[in-house]
């Protein structure tokens, strides 16, 4: 097989998580199909999440990446012409079994989206939101300061708690939804290519605070980007379409071993650019 380097993006080797039964897995799906209407998006994806990896989700446009993401928070059931089979898994849990309460599960599983989407509110008022929301009768302060030191931003923004979260520049704007998301204290975040919208030094903030927040989250990314796959995530999912464009998953690997030695030539093709 054809080593494959990405801009030498692979200096930093995943190296969590390469111990086989020795990672937990948090989120999977089993044999997954979606649907939009009559249209197949995804078809018979089958993958595993570990605790505290950074998992990357990379293919061409229209594989069904984003669709793929949101079906582990339940975010797809608000479209109505979608529906899905199989099973998907939180903690061994079907999240989509009668009586999962979708609210606790975009609690423990949170989003942050492609564009930054603040609320029209204060910076302090947008990382309380979801607490309050919750009911959270303790001391907002202590968890407003928190989320917004994990997201690297307190320093930023500690003495413009009152300000507007809109005032904020692109990249101050994603890291405040990443805080906003952490105030909740979920579990695992999803990220929707949260850079696509920054510039270049916004966007090494964020891959920085990423692999940061591994320490104690796991974390899902769908990225266009392959070098930023392969700078910030532990393990890669390649995913592309079939010959009727549902999406189907090609291959997933350690990051490393996806990047140089991919075992399937279909990602070889695209990662050398080949097609995609």
């Amino acid at each position: 097989m054809i080593k494959v380097r990405v801009d030498g993006a692979l200096e930093r080797a995943a190296t969590c998580g390469g111990g086989g039964d020795e990672r937990e897995i948090v989120v999977s799906t089993q044999n997954l199909r979606f649907w939009y209407s009559d249209k197949l998006v995804l078809d018979d994806i089958s993958l595993e999440v570990a605790a505290r990896e950074v998992t990357a989700i990379i293919g061409p446009s229209g594989c069904g990446k984003s669709t793929y993401l949101r079906c582990f928070n339940r975010m797809n059931e608000l479209i109505p012409i979608a529906r899905h089979e199989g099973r998907v898994l939180f903690r061994d849990r079907d999240i989509y079994a009668r009586g999962v309460d979708p609210v606790e599960i975009r609690k423990r599983i949170g989003m942050v989206f492609q564009k930054p989407n603040p609320f029209p509110k204060s910076i302090y008022d947008n990382v309380a939101f979801g607490p309050r929301v919750n009911g959270y009768d303790g001391d907002l302060d202590d968890i407003v300061e928190t989320s917004l030191r994990r997201a690297a931003l307190w320093g930023e923004v500690k003495d413009e708690l009152k300000q507007s979260g809109l005032a904020l520049s692109g990249g101050q704007q994603q890291r405040l939804c990443i805080a906003r998301a952490l105030a909740v204290a979920p579990e695992v975040i999803l990220m929707d290519e949260p850079c696509s919208a920054l510039d270049p030094i916004a966007t090494t903030r964020i891959e920085d605070l990423i692999r940061d927040l591994r320490e104690e989250y796991t974390i899902i990314i769908v990225t266009h980007n392959m070098q930023q796959a392969a700078r910030v995530s532990d393990r890669t999912a390649f995913f592309t379409m079939d010959d009727a464009g549902a999406g189907k998953l090609v291959e997933f690997a350690d990051t490393q071993a996806l990047f140089t030695t991919p075992a399937d030539e279909r990602t070889e093709a695209y990662i050398t650019g080949r097609f995609g």
